[in-house]
């Protein structure tokens, strides 16, 4: 019988091939590791330029594809009441409930109940932290960020829109709706002035001049920008100084505050670069009397169906100070640039009501639009 021969006389592996078979082990699990890493960030983040990295941890499910019924906030921001809610309880009677959302700000303690609104859609959507807001000032920053705080915590709201208590759709719920939902991009009206006497220099290079940016407060955003614009003021450590800043020098920081948030963070190619809102601006009157800054409030004589037509047949919109014409499209196709008007009288909702402005309407309507 032949005899097993000791270990020590057994021929060993050779160590080169020990160590390659080591190494082969650590690129399989590298290569593992990067392409679960991967997909992880694809799951949160829904475009290559993503602010996620630098929201706490408690945001970063906002950046979830949401799977299911998708919503529209509408985010009221009202000095107390809201004046024109039996034409919006109107808009939203011919609407699905399950596709839109509706928050309030205003004055603290203020309650939207059977006592102080003609709709049910109000009750109690007023927000619980609202605060005392000043026009012209950061309060009004402050304020839109806390509807939106709030509007956020809803996973189904995918678009957000701004509006004032003396705002009024154009159109009925179902056009206005597959309007912004066709649309991957927010509607930020957002220009470059070079003689804005506004911008402080002191703020650069924070906020650098090429970046700053002005338009209109009233603003439609998607998901992944509405967190943007809550985040806080680009500089908290100047505390009050902030808004000593925005009075030196004349800044309405609502006009400024997300134009120039999203143009630093490189999001303007996301963005159509105009609001939906439409507002008559008082020019008429001089400097001095600074009757220019107010927007010309619609009475009952003035939102006839002509003057309504006129502003739905309104295309394009010519920006001066950049010599850039901003078509109003939807994914190519031309669209109607309005969907909300302001400033309107009770008046002036009332006629709107008694024309169906808000009533049934076709949607396929949106791809007839106006070119």
């Amino acid at each position: 019988m032949m005899k097993k021969a000791p270990a020590s006389l057994l021929p060993a592996k050779p160590m080169r091939h020990v160590l390659w078979l080591v190494w082969k082990m650590v690129i399989l699990v590298s290569i593992i590791l990067c392409v679960w890493a991967f997909f992880r960030l694809q799951k949160y983040s829904e475009s290559p330029v993503s602010p996620y990295s630098t929201l706490p941890r408690n945001s970063r499910v906002f950046f979830d594809r949401f799977e299911g019924n998708t919503k529209i906030a509408f985010l009221f921001l009202a000095r107390r009441d809201l004046p024109l809610d039996f034409l919006w309880g109107s808009f939203f009677e011919n609407a699905d409930k399950a596709n839109f959302s509706v928050y309030i700000h205003s004055q603290p303690g203020f309650v939207f109940d059977e006592s102080t609104t003609r709709s049910s859609f109000f009750h109690n959507r007023q927000l619980k932290n609202s605060i005392k807001v000043v026009w012209g000032e950061a309060s009004m920053i402050e304020a839109e960020r806390l509807l939106l705080d709030a509007a956020l915590e809803d996973p189904a709201n995918q678009r957000f829109v701004l509006l004032s208590d003396s705002c009024a759709p154009l159109y009925n719920f179902s056009y206005i709706y597959h309007y912004l939902m066709a649309s991957p991009r927010s509607f930020v009206d957002s220009f470059l002035d070079k003689k804005d006497v506004r911008y402080n220099p002191k703020m650069s290079p924070v906020i650098p001049q090429g970046k700053w940016r002005k338009g209109s407060q009233w603003i439609t955003l998607i998901r992944r920008h509405a967190i943007f614009k809550r985040r806080p003021p680009v500089d908290v450590s100047k505390g009050k100084l902030n808004l000593k800043l925005q009075k030196q020098h004349n800044c309405i920081p609502d006009e400024h505050y997300v134009q120039t948030l999203l143009a630093m963070n490189d999001l303007e190619s996301l963005l159509e670069r105009r609001t939906v809102t439409y507002t008559v601006w008082n020019l008429s009157a001089t400097k001095m009397e600074n009757k220019g800054w107010h927007p010309i409030t619609f009475s009952h004589a003035d939102a006839g169906p002509q003057q309504i037509k006129r502003i739905k047949e309104i295309s394009h919109v010519y920006y001066e100070t950049e010599h850039r014409t901003e078509r109003c499209c939807n994914n190519t196709t031309s669209v109607p640039c309005f969907l909300f008007a302001r400033k309107f009288s009770q008046g002036a909702a009332m006629r709107l009501l008694s024309q169906g402005v808000v009533g049934n309407f076709d949607v396929t309507a949106i791809l007839d639009s106006p070119p």
